[in-house]
Order: structure tokens, then C-alpha cells, then sequence
């Protein structure tokens, strides 16, 4: 792929609380956040929200970090080039006190604007909700979202934090204990939560999905792919179920589990509810 010029999508600004971001909205439709993994919203990430928006969506991207559109692969921009906008990007939230990467059982600071932001698009778009997509590094802010009884549709694709560098982390999530319970609570009425990942990603270990499953019960819908399934071609090993990893052909397990995502989607926000 070549960078994306994003035309297709309006860019404004969301303030909250002194906090600022620009935003990518396109589409109608009830509103879908979609939080890029790093480095950012790449095209690939880019088409994803595309996917979103033809189902009936309006489809939201906050730009936190990265550049906005820039492909991440080789090809594109050479090694040194792929290397530099990971390392903009990493370096950008480990300065940022917006996000919180290591500590085990804490809500990250940006989850509340994200909250914020969704509140106000289902203002701006109506239907019954709203539905939030992370991925990677912004995986599980999707969980942390549910508090706010307007999210329908929390999609965990490949939560990645707090980074699984000891035992404890492993069996951790990056969301606080206030809101656990008050996301818990939800589960046991009509919340449910989708989760993806590769068996065999160390950023997303196998006690992280025992512990989703073990807090939510079966409010929890957890995707767990064979390493196998992911492209081959992509430059990293198998992380990213529905961008870098997917293969985007019928029969494959990765687009069965795009489109598990967006009968997610249509399921909770644009199938009428009674």
C-alpha cells in the first residue's frame, strides 16, 4: 500500500477537560470510535474504518499519536523510514501523561476524553449507542468506555497493556478497579464484549483472555486465532487481526473474524431493539 490522503474523511478538533485531539469523521449512522494501534491511523487501519462506515455507521477516528494516513510498511517509505514513524510514535506516548503503559490496573488519563468524545457523537448522530474499536496499545480503552452506559459495542481487538513484562502484567488489564466493577455490572444486564487476538502473541498472552473471561463471564465473546491465519506478507509476526494481519478473502479466519466485528456492530446499533 501507499499512504492514504484520508480525503474522504473530515478532520476537526475535540477539546475536553484541556485536553485536544483532532478527529476523522466520515459516514452516517450511529457513531464508531476506532483508536489506532501504533503507529497511528495507517491505511490499513484507514480501510477498517471504511468497513465500519459501509455497514451504516459514522465512523470516528481520534488521532492521538502518529501521523495520520502514513503506511508503516517498508515498502512504502524504506526500513529507516518504517523505523522512524514507529519510534515518533512510541516516543510521543511515553512522554504523553495521557497514556498509561506499564501499570497494571489503571484506567489511562485519555480514556476519559475518549468517553467525553464518544458522549458527544451520540449526541450528534443519535440511534441507540455507541460502539468503540481499539486496537493494540488502545485495545482495552475500549473496555474502559463501558462505563458510560452508551456504549453498546466494545470490540478489545488485540489488548495489548499493560505490557506483558512480568507475570502480574500477564494477568492484568489497563483499566481500574472502580471501573471493572462498574463495567462488570453492565455485563450481568445486556453489555457484550468482543475480543481478537493470535494464540501465539506475546502482547496479548493467553492469562489476559482467562482474566477478560473470568471478570465478564459470558458477556465476554473471545476470537482466538491460530498464528497460521495471519498474512504472511505482513512485516510483523501475527498481531493485528483486522489490518495488518488480515487476509481479505472469503473462507479466511481473519475476515471471518472482521465480519464477526461487524455483525458486532450492526447487532447493537443498527438492529432495533425491543
Amino acid at each position: 500500500m501507499v499512504d492514504d490522503g484520508l480525503t474522504d474523511f473530515a478532520r476537526e478538533r475535540f477539546t475536553h477537560q484541556g485536553r485536544s485531539h483532532a478527529v476523522l469523521r466520515s459516514g452516517n449512522g450511529p457513531a464508531v470510535l476506532v483508536m489506532a494501534e501504533i503507529p497511528g491511523i495507517t491505511p490499513k487501519v484507514a480501510r477498517f474504518a471504511r468497513r465500519v462506515r459501509d455497514i451504516g455507521c459514522t465512523v470516528v477516528l481520534p488521532d492521538l499519536f502518529g501521523v495520520a494516513g502514513r503506511d508503516p510498511d517498508p515498502k512504502a517509505h524504506g526500513l529507516m523510514g518504517t523505523a522512524m514513524t514507529g519510534l515518533r510514535a512510541v516516543a510521543h506516548i511515553c512522554v504523553s501523561r495521557e497514556f498509561t503503559v506499564l501499570a497494571a490496573g489503571r484506567t489511562s488519563p485519555v480514556v476519559t476524553w475518549l468517553r467525553a468524545l464518544a458522549a458527544r457523537e451520540h449526541e450528534r448522530c443519535g440511534g441507540p449507542g455507541v460502539g468503540a474499536v481499539g486496537m493494540c496499545f488502545t485495545g482495552g480503552y475500549a473496555l474502559a468506555m463501558a462505563t458510560d452506559e452508551r456504549l453498546l459495542a466494545p470490540v478489545l481487538c488485540q489488548p495489548s497493556l499493560p505490557l506483558a513484562v512480568t507475570p502480574r502484567n500477564r494477568r492484568s488489564l489497563d483499566i481500574s478497579p472502580a471501573d471493572l466493577r462498574a463495567v462488570q455490572e453492565r455485563c450481568g444486564t445486556d453489555l457484550r464484549v468482543l475480543g481478537l487476538r493470535f494464540r501465539g502473541d506475546r502482547l496479548v498472552p493467553d492469562e489476559r483472555f482467562a482474566l477478560l473471561r473470568a471478570k465478564l463471564g459470558e458477556a465476554f465473546v473471545g476470537i482466538e486465532l491460530e498464528d497460521s491465519a495471519a498474512n504472511p506478507d505482513a512485516p510483523t509476526p501475527p498481531h493485528s487481526v483486522v489490518t495488518e494481519h488480515l487476509v481479505d478473502e472469503p473462507g479466511q479466519p481473519t475476515r471471518e473474524a472482521l465480519d464477526e466485528v461487524l455483525d458486532h456492530l450492526r447487532a447493537r446499533l443498527l438492529t432495533p431493539r425491543t
